[in-house]
C-alpha cells in the first residue's frame, strides 16, 4: 500500500511546463498534451500511434512519469514494455493496458 501522500502526487495535475507534450518526431508536435496520469491515459487512446512509438522508444514516457509524476512503478512498467517490441496499435493497446491499471489501481487507494 502506497502512502496517500505519495498517490496524490502521483495524480495530481502538474504546470504546464511540466506537462507531457506529444510529438511523432523532433519538431513534430501533434497539438496533444497531458498534464495528470488521468489526462495521459485518455490520450494513449487519442494520439497517432507513430507519436506512441516516437516516444516510446526515446524513454519519453518512462522519464516523465518516473521524473515528473514520481512513480517509479508505472516507470519500470513502461520500460519492461519497451522489449516486447510492439508498435501501432499494439502499442496503444498494450501501454493504455499499463498504464490505465495503474492509475485505476492508485485512484481506488487514494478513495479508500
Amino acid at each position: 500500500m502506497v502512502a496517500n501522500s505519495s498517490i496524490s502526487r502521483v495524480l495530481r495535475k502538474v504546470p504546464r511546463e511540466n506537462a507531457f507534450y506529444f510529438f511523432t518526431s523532433i519538431g513534430n508536435y501533434t497539438g496533444e498534451n497531458a498534464g495528470s496520469l488521468e489526462e495521459f491515459v485518455r490520450k494513449i487512446k487519442e494520439v497517432d500511434a507513430k507519436s506512441l512509438e516516437f516516444h516510446l522508444y526515446r524513454g519519453d514516457f518512462e522519464k516523465w512519469v518516473d521524473e515528473t509524476l514520481e512513480d517509479k512503478e508505472l516507470a519500470e512498467k513502461i520500460r519492461s514494455l519497451k522489449s516486447l517490441s510492439p508498435s501501432g496499435n499494439s502499442l496503444r493497446n498494450q501501454l493504455y493496458l499499463i498504464v490505465s491499471k495503474r492509475y485505476e489501481k492508485l485512484k481506488g487507494e487514494f478513495c479508500s
